[in-house]
C-alpha cells in the first residue's frame, strides 16, 4: 500500500534547502500527538509509544520525550497507519498464510469480531493489540545475534572437501555427547579424536583434542557461570560481595587451601552453578522456525472455554490485562519454574542432595512446551543438605536476570519476522511439590497453619495418642450447603454438624501487605524468628519472588505437582488397604484414635488375651487376596514406555508392592487401582473407583476451563466420602 496523500509529511520530515524540519512535518507532528493522547491510557499514565526510528512503538515516554525523539530520528518506515495509537479501521493481510484470510487490525482473530477477553486488553491497552508486531522493514541482526550467524556458518565448514554428512561443529558435539553418555576421560577422548584426524584424508576439519573442541562450542554462547557461596548457604560472593574471604555472617572462611602438583591453591569450599536464561532465551529467535512457533501462542485459535495450553488459562489472560505493554507483543515470553531435590548418588550412594531449578518458556506449542530441550536448566543449588529457607540466597542470580527482562528487556534478533526487538519475560507461577512450596513461597507447610488457603482459618488438629497433625473432616465445609454430609453426625467427626463456608481466597495484593514487612534471607542469612508464629500465621520470611514488581498481581504465584500429589494419595491409600506394615495409616494409634473422634464400634480396639488388638477392617485385604493382587501384577503386560516393569516392584513372600516410582504410582491409580481392588465391598470400592476417574480427568491435556471449579468440587467429595470409612490417619 502507498503513502496516502494526507501522510506524506511524515516522511517529509527535512527541507533540503534549509536543512530544518518543514512546516508540514512540524504541523503534522503537533496533530499526531492530539490523536494519540486521546486514549484513555495514555490519558491516565502520561506516556505514549514512541514511533521514531531508533524506538519503532517499543518504549512508553512521556510527550516532550516522544516529541524530540520525531524531530531528531523521523518516523519508522511504514508508519502511516498509526495502529499502536487508535487507528484499527485498516485491513491488511496477515503473514502467517495467504489461504487464512484477512486479519483486523483491531481483532486477534481471523474473520471475527474481537472476544470479550480481547476487548478488556484493548480496552486497557489503548491502542490496537499486538497486531502490528509484524510490520516494518527487514532489518540486519543485532552485533551479538551476528557474531552467533557467523559463528555457525564458519563452524558448519565439512570435515573435509566434499563431505556433505558431518560438518566440523556437528563432529564435535557428537563426540562431547559420547564423552558424556559413556564418562570418557579427557586423555580417552584426545586419543579418539588424534585416530579420526589421522584416518581422514588429507586437510581435514577435524579436531584433535578436548580444549580446541570445548573452544569451539563455548563460541555458541550458552555458557555457564560458578559463583562461589558460603559453606553454610548464608550469602554468595556476588554483587558487591564479589570480593569478600569471609561470610559476613557466620564468618566461615570462603577458601580452603589444597595441594596441587607440590604448591598450595586456594579453592572455594562451595560453589553454585548458573546457567543464564537470557542467551537461552535469545536462541530460540535465532532459529526460523522456533521463532514462529514462539508465537503460536498468540497466533493459534483454540475454543474459548478449552484450556490445552497455559496461553488459555486465566493466569495468563490477568497479566495480559495488568500490563498491556507487556501483552502488546506476542514475542514476550511467558515462564515457569519448577524446583525439586535431586540425589545424583541414588538410594545406595553418598547422602547428598542437591536443587535443579528448571525454567519452561510456555510460548512454544503444547507438544513442545513441556519436552526436554525446552526445559532450561538455569540453576544447580549445591548440597550436601537441603537449603530449605535459604533457597532464596542462591535464586539472587537467577531473580536479577528476571528483573532485567522485564524492566529493560534485551535486544534479540527474530530470524522468522528478520526484525530486532526488545524481548521481555515474565515469571507466571512456580511449580512444586508442597515441602518445596514451603522453601519457594516461605510459608511453612508443617504443622496445624500448613494449608496455604485456610491460613489461620485451619480447622486441622492434633491427634491425642498419633501425636500427629490431621485435617480429618475439614473439607466438608468445601461441599455445597446442602449436602447431605454435612448433616451427618455419626460418619465423620461424631456429633459435628458443619455448617461454616470454605474460607476466602486472598488476592496477591492482601498477601503483600501481610508479607511486605516480613523479613527476607538474603538480609539475615537464614530465617529468624517472626513473631505470631504457628499461632496466627506461618510466615518464615518474605519471598525472593516478591522483588519482581509484577508478582504481586500474579494470580497465580505457586502451583502444586498433581503427580506428586497423586503418588501421596495413592501410597496412603493403598498401603493402607493392602495393611503394609510400616506404611499402613491403620495402626493401634489410628485405632485408639478412633474412638476419640468417630463413632465407629466396629473398628476399635478389643481385648483379647489381656492385649488390645485391632480386629480386621472392612477396607483391608487378608492375606490371600493380597498375595492374588500380587500375583497379578506380578504377570500384568504393559506396553512399552508405558510404565516401567512393575513385577520388579511385587515381594510374593510379604505379600506387597515396593520402589515404585511416580509414574507408576501414576499409572496404577489411574488405571489399575479399580481392578485390583474389585473385592472390595462396594461402599468402600466406589470412592475409590471415582477418586480413580477424577485424577484421569485431571491430568488429561484438554479441561474445559468452566469444569476447573467443578472439579475441585468433585475432588473434595470424593475425599470426604473415602475418610468417611477410612481411619483420621489415612490423608
Amino acid at each position: 500500500m502507498e503513502v496516502p496523500e494526507s501522510r506524506r509529511w511524515m516522511y517529509n520530515r527535512i527541507d533540503p534547502s534549509t536543512k530544518w524540519v518543514t512546516v508540514d512535518f512540524e504541523r503534522g507532528v503537533e496533530e499526531f500527538l492530539a490523536y494519540a493522547f486521546r486514549s484513555p491510557y495514555t490519558q491516565q499514565s502520561g506516556k505514549l509509544r514512541c514511533p521514531c526510528v531508533k524506538c519503532r512503538c517499543r518504549p512508553y515516554l512521556i510527550l516532550d520525550e516522544v516529541k524530540t525523539h520525531i524531530y531528531k530520528y523521523g518516523y519508522m518506515p511504514k508508519y502511516y497507519i498509526w495502529t499502536n495509537h487508535g487507528e484499527r479501521n485498516i485491513e491488511y493481510h496477515s503473514p502467517m498464510s495467504s489461504t487464512e484470510g484477512t486479519l483486523h487490525a483491531s481483532h486477534g482473530v481471523l474473520g471475527n469480531q474481537p472476544s470479550q477477553y480481547e476487548t478488556l486488553v484493548m480496552d486497557a491497552a489503548g491502542p490496537s493489540f499486538r497486531d502490528d508486531y509484524n510490520e516494518g522493514v527487514e532489518e540486519m541482526p543485532n552485533p551479538n545475534a551476528q557474531a552467533f550467524y557467523d559463528m555457525l556458518r564458519a563452524a558448519q565448514q565439512p570435515l573435509w572437501e566434499g563431505c556433505e554428512e558431518e560438518s566440523q561443529l556437528s563432529a564435535a558435539l557428537q563426540l562431547l555427547c559420547i564423552k558424556a553418555a559413556t564418562n570418557m576421560s579427557q586423555q580417552g577422548y584426545n586419543l579418539i579424536s588424534q585416530l579420526m584426524k589421522r584416518t581422514q584424508p588429507k586437510d581435514n576439519h577435524m579436531l584433535t583434542d578436548l580444549y580446541q573442541t570445548k573452544k569451539l562450542v563455548s563460541k555458541l554462547g550458552l555458557s555457564y557461570k560458578k559463583i562461589d557461596c558460603c559453606v553454610n548457604g548464608c550469602m554468595l560472593y556476588y554483587k558487591h560481595n564479589d570480593s569478600a574471604t569471609q561470610c559476613k555472617f557466620c564468618c566461615e572462611e570462603r577458601y580452603s587451601s589444597k595441594k596441587f602438583h607440590g604448591r598450595k591453591k586456594k579453592v572455594a569450599r562451595k560453589q553454585l552453578w548458573f546457567l543464564p536464561l537470557i542467551p537461552r532465551l535469545q536462541r530460540l529467535f535465532a532459529s526460523q522456525k522456533r521463532a514462529k512457533e514462539m508465537r503460536w501462542h498468540y497466533e493459534h485459535n483454540q475454543g474459548s472455554n478449552v484450556l490445552s495450553h497455559p496461553s488459555d488459562s486465566q493466569a495468563w489472560k490477568v497479566l495480559d490485562i495488568a500490563y498491556p505493554d507487556f501483552a502488546y507483543d506476542p514475542r514476550n515470553v511467558r515462564l515457569g519454574l519448577c524446583a525439586d531435590g535431586f540425589t545424583p548418588f541414588g538410594q545406595s550412594g553418598r547422602q547428598y542432595s542437591c536443587w535443579p531449578v528448571i525454567i519452561t518458556p510456555y510460548n512454544l506449542p503444547p507438544e513442545l512446551c513441556m519436552t526436554r530441550e525446552y526445559m532450561f536448566l538455569t540453576l544447580i543449588v549445591p548440597g550436601p543438605n537441603n537449603p530449605k529457607g535459604k533457597i532464596d540466597v542462591y535464586l539472587q542470580p537467577l531473580v536479577d536476570e528476571l528483573k532485567l527482562l522485564w524492566d529493560e528487556g534485551v535486544s534479540t534478533y527474530d530470524a522468522s519476522l528478520k526484525q530486532n526487538f526488545c524481548m521481555r519475560a515474565a515469571l507466571l507461577w512456580t511449580i512444586n511439590d508442597f515441602p518445596a512450596y514451603s522453601m519457594l513461597s516461605g510459608w511453612t507447610t508443617m504443622g496445624k497453619l500448613s494449608c496455604p488457603i485456610c491460613m489461620e482459618n485451619s480447622k486441622a488438629f492434633q491427634l491425642k495418642h498419633g501425636r500427629k497433625t490431621s485435617f480429618f473432616d475439614c473439607h466438608r465445609q468445601f461441599l455445597p450447603g446442602d449436602h447431605q454430609f454435612r448433616r451427618n453426625k455419626t460418619s465423620f467427626y461424631k456429633n459435628r454438624v458443619e455448617k461454616s463456608m470454605p474460607p476466602r481466597r486472598l488476592s496477591g495484593e492482601e498477601v503483600w501487605e501481610r508479607v511486605r514487612n516480613l523479613p527476607k534471607v538474603i538480609d539475615y542469612g537464614k530465617t529468624i524468628p517472626i513473631e505470631g508464629y504457628n499461632e496466627a500465621h506461618h510466615w518464615t520470611k518474605q519471598s525472593i519472588f516478591w522483588e519482581l514488581p509484577y508478582w504481586k498481581s500474579n494470580l497465580i504465584r505457586h502451583n502444586l505437582d498433581v503427580m506428586h500429589i497423586e503418588k501421596n494419595v495413592f501410597d496412603n491409600l493403598f498401603h493402607t488397604v493392602m495393611d503394609t506394615k510400616g506404611k499402613t495409616k491403620d495402626n493401634t494409634q489410628a485405632r485408639m484414635d478412633l474412638r476419640e473422634y468417630c463413632r465407629r464400634i466396629d473398628d476399635e480396639l478389643v481385648e483379647r488375651r489381656g492385649k488390645m488388638v485391632k480386629p480386621s477392617a472392612k477396607y483391608s485385604l487378608n492375606l490371600e487376596q493380597k498375595r492374588a493382587i500380587c500375583q497379578w501384577v506380578k504377570k500384568l503386560k504393559l506396553p512399552d514406555g508405558y510404565a516401567s516393569n512393575l513385577a520388579r516392584c511385587v515381594d510374593m513372600k510379604e505379600a506387597k508392592l515396593y520402589g515404585m516410582k511416580s509414574h507408576d504410582c501414576h499409572v496404577f491409580m489411574e488405571r489399575l487401582l479399580p481392578i485390583a481392588f474389585a473385592t472390595l465391598p462396594e461402599v468402600v470400592l466406589n470412592p475409590i473407583v471415582e477418586l480413580s476417574q477424577f485424577f484421569k480427568q485431571l491430568c488429561s491435556t484438554t479441561v474445559m476451563i468452566d469444569q476447573l471449579d467443578l472439579l475441585e468440587k468433585i475432588y473434595c467429595n470424593h475425599i470426604v466420602q473415602v475418610r468417611k470409612g477410612f481411619s483420621p490417619r489415612v490423608f
